[in-house]
């Protein structure tokens, strides 16, 4: 059967297993995961990920969850964007999440970034997820 929406099916897979405490949690390779997963890795909210070829010519993305306290660091992980709806923003229209606690992951014309990146770099896009 057919995923109709890929990076939702990564984002509920690191939070479901955030919630029952796995380290490592697994989710197909693709490009725009990896892209994402380098943006939740830079602003601290997993520990790492790496990219391991499982044969037949498919991928996959471990990725090590992050705890503090016993807790999880990611409290909240959403998809704004979806494929039936597409959610595009420019900068002067950007929202902020959580009044800046929190971060905007940003499809963009020059890559993924958070969302302060992307009004620092002056661009507009589409607003994948938001996660606090």
């Amino acid at each position: 059967m057919s995923m109709n929406d890929p990076l939702g099916d990564m984002l509920a897979r690191i939070r479901n297993a955030q919630n029952a405490k796995h380290k490592i949690v697994q989710c197909p390779h693709s490009r725009l995961h990896e892209k994402v997963c380098d943006v939740l890795k830079d602003e601290g909210y997993i520990r790492g990920y790496k990219v391991e070829d499982i044969g037949n010519n498919r991928k996959v993305i471990e990725i090590q969850l992050k705890y503090a306290e016993g807790e999880g660091v990611i409290r909240q992980i959403d998809r704004v964007s979806t494929p039936g709806r597409r959610i595009y923003t420019n900068v002067k229209d950007m929202p902020r999440f959580y009044n800046g606690l929190g971060i905007l992951v940003v499809s963009t014309p020059q890559g993924v970034l958070p969302d302060y990146k992307a009004r620092a770099a002056n661009v507009g896009g589409e607003i994948l997820c938001r996660v606090f």
